[in-house]
């Protein structure tokens, strides 16, 4: 009985081609280099937005005059505030505040949704912000979503009364305020604080240096709410400020849709571009490695006995 012997050919079908592996895992790494900022984005938006849902359920599990013994607590607050000094440092992405009363007060204690702080929900629809708010402007703070400042309102609204809620732009792992620019007056943003909803409408934007102050200040018998980030990017040496004024009554779209799950982020694209990417990749690495064996078989086959 005779077995059959597979010539050199047969075996040799496909060889690793290293040269032209490495040359492709080098342009992989760099289109995985240009995706990440968006995948990281897509990753903190889909934490942030599973966070927004944790806490809109856990608000409606609260009795209604529990919800509003809170609200009552913080408008108590904003009524006894004394004023203080907002301060934006030049070499500072976010405003700081001194309050004139001192920072031994309740603030920390209000409005808490959660054990770490988040007081509340930001959708500015227009451009697709969908973001926890959260206590003070520190930095732990603010590479998690929206920051209160500290010494100004809390976001419950108010004849004379006015918030300031800060974020990030630039930040390489979020969306955050990359878009706040883009926002212009007769656009809307909305807060849901502890089951209530309030609708702003923007009435201002300014570019404004650190030290210029004025835009944030209460104006007496406004309602008004200014989301505030640094510009230009990554210079930082200026302040963006969006100023709302409120709507009243708040529109019916906007009471509608308090407590629905987050629309973002959307579906995750960059899965596609991932998979696209490495099947390219494969397959560059499969055509290449037969027709580097058919060179060494025509190699060989040149080279044999004349």
């Amino acid at each position: 009985m005779t077995h059959h012997v597979p010539t050199p050919d047969r075996e040799r079908r496909w060889r690793m081609p290293w040269f032209n592996a490495l040359i492709g895992l080098v342009a992989v790494i760099g289109v995985g280099v240009m995706l990440y900022p968006t995948v990281a984005s897509w990753v903190t938006q889909y934490y942030q937005s599973q966070i927004i849902d944790q806490v809109d359920d856990r608000i409606a599990q609260q009795p209604p005059s529990q919800r509003e013994r809170e609200l009552q607590r913080a408008r108590d607050y904003n009524d006894a505030l004394v004023g203080g000094s907002i301060v934006v440092a030049p070499d500072s992405n976010v405003p700081t505040a001194s309050r004139a009363a001192g920072e031994n007060d309740n603030y920390y204690d209000l409005l808490n949704a959660t054990a770490d702080g988040i007081m509340g929900r930001l959708r500015i629809s227009a451009i697709g912000v969908d973001l926890p708010i959260y206590h003070g402007t520190d930095d732990l703070t603010l590479t998690k979503g929206v920051g209160h400042l500290h010494g100004t309102s809390l976001p419950v609204g108010g004849a004379s009364q006015h918030a300031v809620l800060t974020a990030h732009r630039g930040y390489p792992s979020a969306t955050l305020f990359n878009d706040l620019h883009r926002l212009r007056p007769g656009d809307t943003f909305t807060v849901e604080i502890f089951g209530e909803v309030a609708t702003y409408r923007v009435i201002e934007t300014h570019t404004v240096l650190p030290e210029e102050t004025q835009a944030i200040a209460p104006r007496y018998g406004e309602d008004l709410m200014t989301l505030v980030t640094c510009t230009p990017l990554g210079v930082n040496t200026h302040r963006e400020l969006v100023t709302g004024e409120r709507l009243t009554p708040t529109p019916a779209e906007d009471v509608s849709r308090a407590g629905r799950r987050p629309e973002i982020p959307g579906f995750p694209w960059w899965v596609v571009a991932i998979a696209a990417v490495v099947v390219g990749y494969a397959g560059f690495v499969t055509v290449s490695g037969r027709a580097a064996a058919r060179r060494q078989q025509q190699n060989r086959a040149g080279s044999g006995p004349a």
